[in-house]
């Protein structure tokens, strides 16, 4: 038996028309480096229409045809974002901080038809222009920055706002396409081998905003202003920027401005409630909060993901700015909503911790299970440790297999009955609270024993003369693996290396002490801003860095 339910496909479109209208009075306030600049959802609304004119009538844009964005966090990001899904179309966001060779192999790969591209990052797209297949067709610049670059494109060079001046405002956006349709095209950061594509569908975006929007989770409403830092190109945002227009929660973009200093300014003058970005960003920020004069009081809850954030960065945030920093878990796979750190109720503040310096509790929508070495699955006791599993209606069944491909499921992805290997190894509390202890790759096998190496690192960043630390696993003659402690410094620390030695003994057990350390200017970062730890342990196979070692417990 049927139900009596209408059946109305869940839209992207339908996001758009909802948020220009019902919310049209809520705002995008692009930074431009001296302050605000603030745009009407009405407004966004209208000129995501004007721009979907274009790319249909002069660009020729139709069926599922990938249009790409290279572009930082700004309000013409943001038409792109709804305009290109809304029309029928992909929306392929690149990540601008990738090396130029992963850069063209997913333009290549996509078959992206038009790029729609900042002023400003054009010389790195004129690097790739070179290597791309001539699938790509259009460039739409926005803003400032030298079109010269350009010079030898072998297609058509637009200017924005002039292509879509004078079209019409209204468009017929494509409610009622089927949901499951592709909406939009994220690849993986390529930390070893090729990017992966990930294709978001209408259906997954849509309920995906749902849970960023739920009491449990972002909850932002009408009464917000959100600051997705997190780049567009990585994750949507982390659904913000979709979520925000659904519930009318306003947005600040900071565009290319994600320094401290400009970043501590805008939430000075902009007042947001929500803020959205990866430790590194919120690191920088805090001793910024720390050295200066700001008004913070609006930020209700600054949210962190990535990588796993310090005890010491968020207990600095909230003990001398009353800010409350939450954990999350995702990855693009995952669209990227995993798990959110929101504490039970009825507990004390200090009780909270516990469940704060998780990653956080799976929403309903998210399944998760623990496979452990053999494959075998491994009990919510929040003690046995495993590969952290998850499926839902966000998260990947497969990847892009290419313009005209078949969706590719590799093994050592996708279990065989379809479940998402996360990589994560980690616990499961009884009551749903995920822990994660490493990455597979990262954690350390020393002697039949797994070492934690995000644990070693937030004890280490706990102390107060350290500003980063990343520990990676070493080749050890006795052990099989030992942890490297490569740590960075913070200005005119005069800690020694035995006492970050002894500081990190009275929190660890003695085995797990790294007998290996090193000094170095900054840790290496991927283009998401997370450790890249692969650097690190190249440098240290081709002895390139001053390590130090200590005696051996």
């Amino acid at each position: 038996m049927f139900s009596t339910m209408q059946d109305v496909p869940l839209t992207v479109a339908r996001i758009l028309m909802h948020g220009s209208t019902i919310h049209g009075s809520s705002t995008v306030t692009t930074w431009d480096g001296t302050g605000p600049v603030t745009r009407t959802y009405a407004e966004v609304g209208a000129r995501a229409g004007r721009l979907a004119h274009a790319l249909r009538d002069e660009l020729g844009v139709t069926g599922d045809m990938r249009v790409a964005t290279l572009m930082w966090n700004n309000a013409e990001h943001l038409e792109a974002y709804l305009a290109v899904p809304s029309m029928g179309a992909v929306l392929h966001t690149l990540n601008l901080r990738l090396p130029a060779n992963q850069l063209a192999f997913i333009i290549n790969h996509a078959a992206d038809h038009a790029i729609i591209v900042n002023g400003t990052v054009l010389p790195l797209l004129a690097g790739v222009l070179p290597q791309l297949n001539p699938t790509l067709k259009h460039l739409v610049v926005v803003g400032e920055g030298d079109r010269s670059v350009l010079d030898g494109f072998a297609g058509t060079v637009h200017e924005y706002e002039d292509l879509i001046a004078g079209r019409p405002a209204d468009y017929p956006w494509q409610t009622d396409i089927d949901e499951r349709q592709a909406a939009a095209l994220c690849y993986t950061s390529g930390t070893t081998g090729d990017p992966k594509g990930v294709l978001y569908s209408h259906r997954s975006v849509y309920l995906h905003c749902l849970q960023v929007n739920a009491g449990d989770t972002f909850a932002l409403t009408s009464r917000d202003t959100a600051l997705p830092v997190v780049p567009m190109f990585h994750v949507n945002a982390w659904g913000v920027p979709h979520a925000a227009f659904m519930s009318g929660a306003n947005l600040l973009m900071p565009d290319r401005h994600l320094q401290p200093k400009p970043l501590a300014e805008m939430i000075d003058r902009v007042k947001p409630t929500v803020g959205a970005a990866v430790p590194t960003i919120w690191n920088g920020l805090l001793d910024e909060l720390d050295a200066g004069d700001y008004d913070t009081s609006t930020l209700r809850m600054v949210v962190i993901g990535g990588s796993a954030c310090p005890p010491a960065l968020m207990r600095g945030f909230e003990e001398r700015h009353g800010i409350n920093v939450v954990h999350a878990w995702g990855m693009t796979e995952t669209s990227p909503l995993g798990t959110f750190a929101l504490p039970p109720g009825g507990l004390t503040a200090e009780q909270e911790w516990p469940y704060r310096v998780t990653q956080g509790l799976f929403p309903a929508s998210v399944e998760a299970r623990l496979s452990g070495p053999g494959g075998e699955r491994m009990p919510h006791d929040g003690v046995s440790a495993g590969e952290l599993e998850v499926r839902g209606p966000w998260i990947a069944a497969a990847y892009f297999g290419g313009a005209g491909q078949d969706p590719e499921r590799p093994e050592d992805k996708f279990s065989e009955d379809g479940w998402l290997r996360t990589g994560d190894v980690g616990t499961i509390t009884a009551d749903g609270y995920l822990t994660l202890t490493d990455r597979a790759k990262d954690v350390i096998k020393s002697g039949g024993e797994w070492i934690s190496s995000v644990e070693l690192e937030n004890h280490l960043m706990a102390h107060p003369e350290v500003a980063e630390a990343a520990v990676v696993a070493v080749p050890d003659e006795k052990w099989g693996e030992r942890p490297l402690a490569t740590v960075v410094l913070r200005p005119g620390a005069k800690a020694g290396l035995r006492e970050l030695r002894a500081f990190l003994a009275e929190r660890v057990a003695s085995w797990q002490l790294p007998e290996r350390w090193a000094i170095i200017e900054s840790v290496p970062k991927t283009s998401v801003g997370k450790f890249d730890k692969k650097v690190i342990r190249a440098e240290y196979a081709a002895d390139h860095l001053d390590v130090t070692v200590l005696g051996k417990e």
